[in-house]
């Protein structure tokens, strides 16, 4: 066990792009367990856009990351110390961590890692841990799509749009998938069985929706918000169904962004749109975990994962979600 812990604080409150001046890694020492905390030893930590929005002092759905302490950030790691009766010492453990190589935590935050027989456990961490219940309750749970209905996925190539497209798909849908590039796009289509793709940096978006949802567009399951979303709800049929997952589209504004401008059609087509987290569902996981397990084991459902090599490349590695170098899951291997 090493004697130092690295760990990334957070200096000051962001203003658009994260710069190298708002989150710095720092040296320190490893920290003792309080009363009911454990403190893990991190092998894995995923990186997502929600973690642009921890950065702000708006609280979202959580408190925002304090200035001065250390990023919170999904993670996977080993219990190395225990003031819980909850977990024991070698125990793998998943949950709301740091980016830190070591990090005390309250130990009823996080919870075994799942067992899922023939899975490698990053792939359960990276895919099956919160990607894929996210995805499953966004498409069975709001957008509900049924057979010969067309959805459309924005973030189609990432962790989330990748699993709901291919969710979507196993229940006889049509599904539409909008990415950034023409490697993003063909992946989509070849590799997660996408009927079509829309290459949003090369492409007007709303002529490609027009030529590939004649009919219209019965399911959105969003990612991105912005000029993407407003494509879309200008399309939507009666009583469309709306997920709304995410907006990273938004989340690096320096300024309040104009809301949609086909909103009207809300009302017109009678459209359901909703936001959901979800930790709301946690209690239902197993449930998703089912579902993807059995669409896996049908060769129905793939995934790619992303991984950069140690702490100090957490900052590097966080900044391809929002310039759209990666692809799939991006997650940071912090320790063997």
């Amino acid at each position: 066990m090493s004697e130092s812990n690295r760990q990334w604080i957070l200096k000051k409150r962001p203003e658009g792009a994260v710069r190298d001046s708002d989150i710095v890694l720092e040296t320190g020492a490893i920290p003792k367990p309080a009363e009911g905390e454990i403190v893990i030893r991190t092998l894995w930590l995923s990186l997502d856009p929600a973690n642009r929005a921890w950065m702000n002092e708006t609280p979202t759905y959580m408190d925002p990351v304090p200035v001065g302490g250390p990023m919170y950030g999904l993670a996977m790691g080993e219990v190395v110390e225990s003031a819980s009766d909850r977990f024991s010492l070698g125990d793998r453990v998943v949950g709301l961590g740091r980016w830190a190589e070591y990090a005390a935590v309250p130990a009823d935050a996080f919870q075994p890692l799942p067992d899922m027989p023939g899975i490698p456990g990053r792939d359960v961490f990276g895919v099956f841990y919160l990607v894929g219940p996210t995805a499953y309750f966004g498409i069975h749970d709001i957008c509900e799509p049924r057979a010969g209905e067309t959805v459309v996925v924005s973030g189609a190539a990432g962790a989330v749009g990748s699993i709901a497209g291919q969710l979507a798909k196993a229940a006889g849908a049509r599904v539409i998938g909008i990415a950034g590039g023409e490697q993003k796009c063909g992946w989509v289509t070849d590799n997660y069985g996408i009927d079509g793709a829309i290459d949003y940096k090369n492409e007007d978006v709303g002529e490609r929706l027009d030529a590939l949802c004649p009919e219209g567009v019965d399911c959105f399951f969003d990612n991105v918000g912005g000029s993407i979303l407003d494509e879309v709800l200008g399309r939507m049929n009666n009583f469309g169904r709306v997920a709304q997952c995410g907006a990273i589209s938004m989340y690096n504004a320096d300024a309040p962004q104009p809301g949609p401008y086909n909103y009207l059609n809300i009302v017109v087509r009678r459209i359901k749109i909703q936001g959901f987290i979800v930790l709301d569902h946690i209690d239902r996981y197993p449930e998703a975990y089912e579902h993807m397990a059995g669409l896996r084991s049908q060769g129905k459902l793939n995934w790619k994962l992303e991984e950069d090599e140690g702490i100090e490349s957490l900052l590097s590695a966080f900044r391809k979600l929002f310039s759209g170098e990666n692809a799939g899951k991006m997650m940071v291997r912090v320790a063997a």
